[in-house]
């Protein structure tokens, strides 16, 4: 089950029509930034086939100008 989490870059004054745009595909869960003219973006897929097939799907959205990918770990010892 991949997931994989992003900032993504709408072109100039596309925010609301690409964040419409991720938040119908199935696999997405787009959110968008109050402060900045971005949406954080986290897929979740089945499977790797499945993967392939979403990436496919988010480059051809003309509104997206670039994907990138970010990644979090929390050790199990760290204390809030």
């Amino acid at each position: 089950m991949p997931v994989f989490s992003y900032i993504v870059y709408p072109t100039q004054g596309a925010k609301a029509d690409l964040l419409h745009r991720l938040s119908s595909l199935k696999e997405c869960y787009a959110l968008p930034a109050e402060e900045k003219d971005i949406i954080l973006l986290v897929t979740d897929t089945p499977d790797e086939e499945s993967e392939k097939r979403l990436q496919q799907k988010l480059k051809k959205i003309k509104t997206l100008q670039s994907l990138s990918m970010t990644f979090g770990h929390m050790d199990d010892n760290t204390k809030l």
